[in-house]
């Protein structure tokens, strides 16, 4: 049994009381914060996570049978309209109907710039934005940062305390939990990257701001910054020079895309190919499953920046 594992199951043991009759219905849209509800919601209910196995918030389309999870939900959980986009209309009709909340302004969370320019390109997802004039466009993969994953499970236990106070204790104390399995998961992970973190890389998209910048990581670029739009000759020729000139040592792809192009970029290189998975598309769900895709992540660039 995982670690993580044994300690739910620890907190289970110490703390287990009767559910109550009626609990609240959660709805999240990607695994990772499917997890993080997990925690919180231990013993008591199970989050139902919208996008599952190597399904991408950049390309997801909603089922029948999740708009009828959707529409049945007291409580939905998501980073926020420009990472989800295919929520957007969805959330808006369960106004007065449900709590939604956007994680990515959740009470602690910070929230990085986008990059653009050079080796990041312009940061265009594909999505559909609808910022105001001047407004700084922001890097929604707040979750890969364990600092922000902290604030979330605090956001997440409030949100559950005022919708279900007959459990609230319960949802504070697996709240804190899960902050000590993150806190052990941060010290982990430095552990774990801090013999690479000068190594230069290539990701496959724009996606891991937050874990290079609390790490120390090294990436230089990105092969593309939209999923869904392949890269053109230039910048294909623009990434290759960077490859030779910085001498990366890994261009990594994403099993959630057609990673044809990674091979393209690699032709002539002595640089190797790692895959990177943001999502924990190999993860069952329940609350060890961002501890697995956050330690596979760590893992994946330490196995290939070694060399």
């Amino acid at each position: 049994m995982k670690q993580y594992s044994i300690a739910w199951l620890a907190l289970g043991l110490a703390c287990w009381t009767a559910p109550a009759a009626s609990q609240p219905k959660v709805t999240v849209s990607i695994l990772p914060l499917q997890s993080l509800a997990a925690g919180v919601m231990a013993e008591i209910g199970e989050p139902a996570a919208l996008i599952r196995g190597a399904g991408s918030p950049h390309s997801f389309s909603l089922r029948p049978s999740d708009a009828r999870t959707l529409n049945a939900s007291n409580v939905v959980f998501w980073v926020g309209p420009d990472y989800e986009t295919f929520l957007a209309k969805p959330v808006a009709a369960l106004a007065g109907k449900a709590t939604v909340v956007a994680l990515i302004r959740a009470p602690g969370v910070k929230a990085l710039p986008a990059r653009e320019g050079g080796a990041w390109e312009s940061h265009n997802h594909g999505h559909s934005h609808t910022h105001k004039p001047g407004a700084v466009e922001l890097d929604a993969h707040i979750f890969l940062d364990v600092d922000n994953a902290k604030a979330i499970v605090r956001a997440m236990a409030a949100t559950l305390r005022e919708v279900d106070a007959a459990n609230g204790a319960r949802y504070a104390a697996n709240a804190e939990t899960t902050i000590a399995l993150l806190d052990a998961l941060d010290v982990e992970m430095k552990n774990t990257l801090a013999p690479v973190a000068r190594v230069p890389f290539v990701v496959f998209h724009d996606g891991y701001q937050y874990l290079e910048k609390r790490y120390g990581l090294n990436a230089v670029g990105s092969v593309t910054v939209s999923p869904e739009r392949a890269p053109g000759a230039r910048r294909l020729g623009e990434i290759r020079r960077k490859i030779e000139r910085l001498k990366a040592a890994c261009v990594f792809a994403e099993p959630q895309f057609d990673n044809a192009v990674v091979g393209t970029v690699l032709e002539g290189s002595a640089a190797r190919r790692g895959l990177l998975d943001y999502i924990g598309s190999d993860q069952p769900p329940g609350p060890d499953a961002y501890f697995g895709m956050m330690r596979g992540l760590a893992r994946s660039l330490a196995g290939c920046l070694a060399g």
